[in-house]
């Protein structure tokens, strides 16, 4: 089987977490593109769903740095913050290692990369759990691409690494959908949070929505955290789902940047239709 299901999504705490502080209009249409986003989800009817996320610092630090790392736990538990701050509750979510071994086993062959059993979610996983997997009755397996700490892996392995996993998904009987999730443009945890690039943002979506390998892999970590911010490292993860879906074309459902989200926030949905 292939996949059935591709896109990708923001993923910022303040999403939740700041709810109550938004404009109306802004979260309110930004919820009801994650739920047309979830409906259009639940239609394909997949066994699992691949989170190609950007983990920050919950699990991963500078002693232990993978470039890459693949869950294969039985379930995780999640948000690691305080539920009260992110707005989520603390739940277990399940996880399925027999897939996610053979996922792995299949990725080896042309990239090489972590795998761990215990993995708890931060909002990079959580966020977007909460609005696609509401009831957390799909299995997840979480995917983590180093977007915090340099060296990154270089734009063209995010690609290769994203070519892999279709490459397993596709020797997979399973059903299996993939979102990935991170910025576009942000500064987080710094006095410019709240600063968007929506030009930056703009560009990178017109690039990401025609699969134009030429135009993503041309970003430069230099120009990317001048124009993009720290955050803007995480269109790897936007890399690998264009990768996963070479050939594609896609459609920004929603782009909007609302600053007390700090983020600007994003859903993308692939055409997988033939």
């Amino acid at each position: 089987m292939s996949l059935v299901f591709a896109g990708v999504c923001s993923h910022a705490p303040g999403i939740t977490g700041r709810k109550h502080m938004a404009d109306p209009d802004d979260r309110e249409s930004f919820y009801n593109a994650f739920d047309e986003m979830r409906e259009e989800l639940e239609v394909t009817k997949p066994d699992a769903l691949i989170v190609v996320a950007a983990e920050h610092f919950a699990n991963f630090f500078m002693n232990n740095m993978p470039a890459y790392c693949i869950g294969m736990g039985d379930e995780y538990e999640g948000p690691i913050e305080d539920p009260e701050w992110l707005g989520i509750a603390r739940t277990n979510v399940p996880g399925n290692p027999e897939l996610s071994k053979r996922i792995i086993q299949r990725v080896l062959q042309d990239v090489d990369v972590a795998y761990s059993q215990e993995w708890k979610f931060d909002h990079g996983i959580s966020v977007p759990l909460h609005f696609l997997t509401p009831r957390y009755d799909l299995d997840i397996i979480p995917v983590n691409i180093n977007c915090q700490g340099p060296p990154l892996t270089p734009l063209h392995r995010a690609w290769a690494f994203g070519e892999a996993l279709r490459k397993a998904c596709d020797e997979a009987p399973e059903r299996i959908a993939i979102i990935g999730t991170g910025g576009i443009s942000h500064w987080p945890a710094t006095p410019d949070s709240g600063k968007i690039n929506e030009d930056w943002d703009r560009k990178f979506l017109r690039q990401w929505s025609a699969c134009d390998k030429e135009a993503l892999l041309g970003y430069g970590d230099e120009e990317t955290w001048r124009d993009g911010g720290q955050g803007g490292f995480e269109i790897r993860t936007f890399i690998a789902i264009s990768a996963a879906t070479s050939g594609r074309t896609a459609k920004v459902h929603y782009y909007r940047p609302i600053p007390i989200f700090a983020v600007g926030c994003t859903i993308g949905i692939v055409d997988l239709e033939d």
